[in-house]
């Protein structure tokens, strides 16, 4: 009975996204794919997990674009699904139900600069490298620097964070206002350009990390940044990991306003010598950036100079020169391609967690000793000035044995990281990599978490098979 019941689903959700496609077709021409690669292009994860296209792919151009189709969708109940440059990293973008994927990059224009207000409107298919580039001369910036090249959009879904967040902040911190297209195809805005609010309930905040289950992100209005006077970078070497992540933590409880602070293992730093031709010291490293006036960015160097000699940090060397900065953060930036050169022809399957930081040092050894005793290549770098570290193991994926220990580690980092007032994750999200530790980090608040997925879209077409099963909010 039961596979007779799942046959005659499956069969009738087929009948029903091919009218639905056949309704977005008409409507939108040849904006609409169904070429089987684009499909497969656009059902990218950057994870082991398995590919799973949607049905068609519409590239929208505006906002009335994204409302027409979602309201089609809503009225066949197909799928939909977001997609901003594809570098999620826990198969967001996967559609586990066929549907429609939204691409939204040509919605890319930077709509408003208000530079007396330090504050900026954009579609969600700008990316961050697009936007700073477009506001270099006004003396302004966007810091929220994840890595990769990511889309605004992508990046409020995924409540993104990145090298910046010790001092800005993360995706949370820096949204002022969004419009959303909501599951029946309405536009609404959920706040303004000023910078607080006690006016009803916070729904931007709601809808940032909610990795498109609640809505679809056509605008966002972001706080900038003035550039600094002065920007220093610099490096120190630790005999060990744990001396590393102590001289952090001491760092971060000593207040000092440091901008990045960023470390990388010892096998991290040798993939990164040799993907970017540098000669750095084979060991722990840190590095890290200062910003502000010429005279506090030198007397912050001084401070951590003090503080990381204590824990038997060595070579710490700093400069301002601009050129060199540009080198040594290219070289960490480059650290998921440097890492995957390690081995050839393996998957990578890259996982993070995030702790307070006074468990930092505690949680990264245990990780480090974790992968060694696994006999696994996983270098290990983060944001650690917030408790944000990531692994990244080189897999194959072939090899049933070698599976079964990645998964043994991931597994084992999220539920330490739980277990120490942390969380599963502290910028990839949950998607459909991470969905067994939500019960484990919020308990019955995950009850309350589906129970708004049902009120705000309760066909569950957005993004479904996210964050928990399709079924669980389903059968809510």
């Amino acid at each position: 009975m039961t596979i007779s019941t799942s046959s005659t689903s499956t069969n009738e959700a087929k009948v029903t996204h091919e009218a639905a496609t056949n309704a977005l077709q008409e409507q939108f021409g040849k904006q609409l794919s169904v070429n089987p690669t684009t499909r497969e292009q656009h059902g990218h994860t950057m994870t082991w997990l398995a590919n799973q296209p949607p049905d068609a792919v519409l590239t929208a151009h505006d906002k009335a674009d994204v409302a027409a189709a979602v309201a089609i969708c809503n009225q066949y109940e197909m799928p939909v699904i977001a997609f901003g440059i594809g570098s999620s990293l826990e198969g967001q973008l996967n559609a586990p139900s066929g549907g429609l994927c939204i691409d939204m990059h040509a919605m890319d224009a930077i709509l408003q600069v208000n530079n007396e207000d330090l504050t900026v409107t954009v579609q969600p298919g700008v990316t961050r490298e697009q936007l700073n580039h477009y506001l270099r001369d006004t003396g302004l910036f966007f810091p929220i620097d994840p890595g990769a090249n990511a889309s605004i959009g992508g990046m409020v879904a995924t409540r993104a964070s990145g090298t910046n967040a010790v001092r800005y902040g993360t995706m949370k911190d820096v949204v002022l206002a969004l419009e959303v297209v909501t599951a029946n195809g309405e536009i609404i805005r959920t706040g303004t350009r000023a910078k607080k609010s006690a006016a009803g309930y916070d729904l931007t905040r709601l809808m940032i990390g909610s990795e498109g289950t609640l809505g679809i992100v056509t605008e966002v209005t972001l706080k900038l940044f003035g550039i600094s006077e002065s920007i220093g970078s610099g490096i120190c070497h630790f005999p060990t990991i744990e001396d590393a992540c102590q001289a952090v933590m001491m760092t971060i409880q000593m207040c000092l306003p440091i901008a990045r602070i960023e470390l990388l293992d010892a096998l991290q730093v040798k993939a990164c010598n040799q993907y970017d031709n540098l000669d750095l010291k084979e060991t722990p490293t840190l590095f890290v950036e200062f910003h502000g006036t010429e005279a506090s960015v030198r007397e912050q160097a001084q401070t951590f100079n003090e503080i990381i000699e204590e824990f038997g940090g060595t070579d710490f060397a700093w400069d301002t020169d601009e050129r060199e900065r540009k080198r040594l953060w290219q070289a960490r930036h480059n650290a998921y391609h440097a890492s995957c050169a390690l081995r050839p022809g393996s998957s990578a399957l890259s996982t993070d967690a995030c702790v307070p930081i006074s468990r930092l040092a505690e949680c990264v050894s245990a990780t480090a000793k974790d992968v060694e005793e696994a006999g696994m290549i996983g270098p290990i770098v983060g944001h650690v000035g917030d408790g944000n570290f990531h692994v990244l193991l080189l897999v194959d994926t072939q090899d049933p044995a070698e599976v079964a220990a990645a998964d043994g580690i991931i597994s084992r980092l999220a539920m330490r990281a739980i277990e120490m007032d942390g969380t599963c994750t502290g910028e990839h999200g949950i998607g459909q990599g991470k969905q067994k530790y939500m019960e484990q980090e919020h308990g019955n608040a995950v009850a309350v978490m589906q129970a708004i997925k049902s009120a705000l879209d309760p066909k569950n077409i957005l993004n479904p098979g996210k964050i928990w099963p399709q079924s669980t909010v389903a059968n809510l």
